[in-house]
This record gives structure tokens, sequence and C-alpha cells, in this order.
């Protein structure tokens, strides 16, 4: 394949003069980028058929003032869907870049399979090249796509499931906000690596976009979520108020510098649970991020938590009542609430309990505002990895599935896996070590102390909760539950520590002593007593299922636990 790039400014007559001298590029399937000066950081992405037909119709445009070249990337073997792909490439890694900011909507971004896909994937690196030589990139390919901007962007090519899911969601949501008095609570839900962050980030980009609809320019016309661009739509959403909430601090502070970098998104939208339950304003729609980790009435980690626990339940409620929960504030706050959770990632006692998520899911069941994500686009391995792991965990019979290429491996020796890591990082960065609950976290007091000895080995927990992954010195930390829930890596380190363990009759069970998080076996407050060793068995597998679920291309584990090691190594090995 041999790809050209032919640059033209942006104006009519110097249009009209390319198009008579490449006729018969003016029907043919292309991709273009239109860009501005250096101090106008503004550019857009799209694909035509018709090059000359369409920018005419940009140049009629106000919203596109102030771009001034064309870039048409030319390849006489690609056809629509080919050109359709390397837009949608384009577009994510324009935005993973953080250069510029992207004019357009999300509405058109699927991923669409096609004859020799993999085949026309090979050249769209030569176009991010050529584009790259030109200033339009700051950054490699690897370095983009191992960014949060690029990982948490709204400009997201879907999976068909969740393609459908966000569909059926904005028509039910469009037919409820045309009724002032309807109130709905949708769900989905999803395991690890399905893209449930994925869906309310771009949910809220396609709602702002709907929101300000003037006209099709900008609108895939071909794209399913066409048929909402209209002036109806728009008036339904004029007033629109809506915020996600996002329970876990390092994931939300991802969030809003993503939301810094998307037009008609603002970091402001991304709020906690408590700031929702302070607010004096009502909002239309409030989506929920990772919804299993709300918590109910429970000690916090703070003493003013506490008391503006209290404080909310008295303002919402007339009383401090211990049942009432952060989905109660959530729902009291709002008209409507898109609850994002899988109940098999509770980590603590004080997360929301199996019967209030085993409620919700029933009743939006019941009103047909449940939508379930099963594509699997983390783990290269896909969904049949997560589950393999999940029963793995409870000790149930199981086979080790057909994994393709994905890099699942055993080690004996800690040491060994650290330095396989490094390795992988080197490589293709994003690799870490994690581990469960099983340490005291003394270095927070003193850094001069190690946390985890082991083999020899000797290490301290994350030094931050705040974007821990990518800090200085991570490489060199363990990171806890705290720093990687709703996170991707490229490949996990993962030590199962003492608090899971083999019993002398061959069950799994949990080590209360071992297990070393305190608010995480607190009985305080209602749920004093309520709190078994069968309970803590569920979260601390809850844990590890989360952690042998970061690993794109691969995880690595190292068990602690003799009698477990060898029981995981038939397994894992």
């Amino acid at each position: 394949m041999s790809v050209s790039i032919q640059r033209i400014p942006f104006d009519k007559n110097r249009v009209d003069d390319w198009a008579k001298h490449n006729q018969p590029l003016t029907n043919w399937p292309v991709v273009y980028v239109l860009d501005g000066e250096s101090r106008n950081k503004k550019l857009y992405v799209g694909e035509t058929t018709g090059t000359q037909k369409r920018m005419r119709q940009h140049l009629a445009n106000p919203t596109k003032k102030g771009l001034t070249d064309i870039r048409v990337v030319i390849d006489e073997h690609y056809n629509k869907s080919v050109c359709l792909d390397l837009e949608s490439h384009l577009i994510r890694w324009f935005h993973g870049d953080g250069q510029y900011e992207l004019r357009g909507g999300n509405d058109g971004l699927t991923d669409a399979r096609y004859y020799d896909r993999e085949l026309y994937r090979e050249s769209f690196r030569e176009v991010f090249e050529a584009l790259r030589a030109e200033g339009l990139f700051s950054r490699s390919i690897p370095q983009i796509e191992n960014s949060d901007l690029f990982k948490l962007s709204p400009f997201k090519a879907l999976t068909d499931d969740q393609a459908i899911a966000v569909e059926d969601i904005v028509d039910g949501l469009l037919k409820d906000l045309r009724d002032p008095t309807r109130t709905s609570t949708l769900v989905v839900e999803g395991a690890p690596g399905t893209g449930k962050t994925i869906i309310a980030i771009f949910l809220m980009k396609l709602l702002a976009d709907i929101r300000d609809f003037t006209d099709h320019d900008d609108v895939e016309p071909d794209s399913m979520f066409a048929e909402f661009f209209t002036p109806e739509n728009a008036d339904a959403l004029k007033d629109l108020r809506m915020a996600l909430v996002i329970p876990q601090q390092s994931l939300r502070l991802s969030v809003k510098k993503v939301f810094r970098k998307t037009p008609k998104l603002d970091p402001s939208m991304v709020l906690t649970p408590f700031q929702v339950g302070e607010s004096d304003a009502g909002f239309d729609l409030i989506l929920v991020d990772e919804t299993h980790r709300l918590n109910q009435r429970a000690n916090q980690a703070s003493g003013v938590q506490n008391k503006k626990f209290g404080l909310i339940n008295q303002a919402l409620f007339g009383a401090d009542n211990p049942t009432y929960t952060q989905l109660d504030w959530i729902k009291a706050r709002s008209r409507h609430q898109l609850l994002l959770l899988d109940g098999e990632q509770t980590v603590r006692p004080h997360d929301l309990s199996p019967a209030t998520l085993g409620a919700e899911l029933t009743a939006a069941k019941n009103t047909h505002r449940h939508y379930p994500l099963t594509t699997q686009m983390r783990v290269r391995a896909g969904a049949d990895y997560v589950e393999y792991i999940r029963m793995l965990l409870r000790g149930a019979p199981v086979q080790r599935p057909d994994l393709g290429d994905y890099d699942l491996r055993f080690f004996d020796d800690l040491g060994k896996m650290r330095q396989a890591i490094r390795t992988r990082d080197r490589e293709v960065g994003l690799s870490r070590l994690v581990a469960g609950y099983a340490w005291d976290w003394v270095s927070k007091k003193d850094p001069a102390f190690f946390d985890i000895e082991i083999d020899g080995e000797r290490m301290r927990w994350n030094s931050t909760d705040k974007d821990w992954i990518n800090s200085p010195g991570s490489l060199d930390e363990v990171g806890s539950i705290r720093t990687v829930q709703g996170y991707d890596l490229n490949y996990a380190g993962v030590i199962i520590g003492p608090d899971l363990r083999l019993s002398s009759d061959g069950e799994i069970v949990a080590d209360r002593d071992a297990y070393r998080d305190k608010k995480g076996k607190e009985n305080t407050g209602h749920l004093k007593d309520a709190f078994t060793d069968a309970d803590l068995l569920v979260f601390i597998h809850n844990i590890y299922g989360v952690l042998l679920t970061r690993g794109m291309r691969g995880t690595y584990v190292y068990v602690c636990d003799p009698r477990l090691r060898e029981r995981m190594r038939g397994l894992l090995a």
C-alpha cells in the first residue's frame, strides 16, 4: 500500500483548483484533517467520498473559522470501511496526544470489522508518522496509548454491545426527560474491562453534542446515533444539568484531566458523592461510575467526613438514619440516574451491600433499563479469562481456557517476577506490581521503612493515591486496590498475600489477622457484628479479582501461602 498526504489551503478557490486537477479523488473515499495556525489549537478529522463538496460545507460552517489547512490522506486501496477506521484511529490519537482541541462529536466511532482489517491498519502508523513529522502529533503512538487521556477519552470506538447500550440509554433518557414528572434509574452492568467508565464519558459527550445540535455538518450520516441529532432532541436537552460521580479519588482526578481537554465537558462536572449530597441544586442526570464503591453509613476516612455524612442525611431525609447510603443521596438530588456497576468489585464492608446492588439490578431489569456489557476490552485473553480468574479464586473446579497470546505466568520467586515486570515496563510501559491488603503501611509514617519483605525483596506501598501508576518511583513500589481499580496496565505483577490461604482441608479461606486494611474489617455502627469471616473472604476474592484483571497484555502471579501456591501453580503455570 502507498499512502500519500496532500496539503491544501482551507480556501474555496484553492479547493476548487485542487479538485479540477484531481478529478478522480473528488469521488473517492479519503480521510482528511483540518487544522489551524500554531496559535489556533483546533483540529477536525473527517472522512468523505466527495472531498470538494465536503470542504465547501466546512468552509460555510462558522465553527470551522480559524482553520487554515486541509490534509487529505489518499490511498487507492482504501475503501469506505478503511477510511472510517482510520478516521476513528486519528481522532483517538489526536485526543490522546492532547495537543489540539478536537472539533466535532464522537457519534460515529464504532469498532467495525472488515476484510483485511489488520493489514490496512499497518498503514495507519505510516499516516501517523507522516502527520507527526509535520508537527501534528507531539508523542509516539505507544506514549499516547499508554496515557489516561487516551484510555479514558470520549472519542472511543465502541464495541457492538457498548454502542447498543448507548443507543438504548439515549433513547430512553430522551423519552424520560420530555416528561417532567418522570424519574428513572438505569443500570449498566459489566465485568472488569468491559468499558463501563468509557460508556459514562462517551454518553456525556454525546448528550452535550445533541444538546448543541444546529445542523448536520459534523454528524456522521451513517452513525447509529445520527437519528438523535434533531432540533426536538436538542430542545429536550437544552437545560440538561448532568454530573459524573466517581467514588475513587485517583480515578476521579484522571477523568477531570480528560474533561479539561474535551470540548463541552468540564472538570466541574466530575463530583464526589459528598459534593452531590451537599449540593443546593438538583441534577437532571447523574451518572455514577463504580457504583459498587459508594458508601453505606459507616466510619469514614476522617472525622470531617463522618460529620458530613450525618449532616447530609439530616438535610435530605430529616434524620441521620444509618440505613441511608450515598446512593440515596444521589437519588434525592437527581431525577434520573445511570448506575455503572459490577457487584463482584465491592472491596470493603463500607461499599454498597450486595442486597442494595441486587435490588437496583432487579428493578432495572423489571423496567427494561438494564444494559449488560459482555465484550472484554482490557484483557486480550477475553471474557473467558475474567470468569476463569473469578472461579479460581472461589476454589471452584476450573480448567485453564485458551488464552491465545495473553502472557499469564506463575512465579515461585518474587525477585524474578519483579525483574520481569521491569523488563516489560522498558518494552511497553505501564507495568506495575500490585498486591492485596496483607501488609501494614509503615512507610506512610516513615519513608525510611519498607512495608513488604518477601524472598529478600524489600518494597514499599504506593507513595501516593493520586495517579500512582504514572507517578515517579511507582515502578519501585507496590500498588494497592485504591490505586488501580478502574485503570488499565499493560502488565500486572500480582502478589497474593497471606490474607488468602488454603486450609488443611483444601478450602480457600480468608486470614483475618493477615488482612491489614483496618477500614476493610471494621465492625462499627450498624455493621457491628454483621461482618463475618465469610464476608471478609468475599471482599478479598473481589480485591484479587480486580488486581488479576488489570493487565491488558499479561498478568504475572506470586502467591505467599505455600499450600495455595501449590494449588495455583497447577492452574496458572
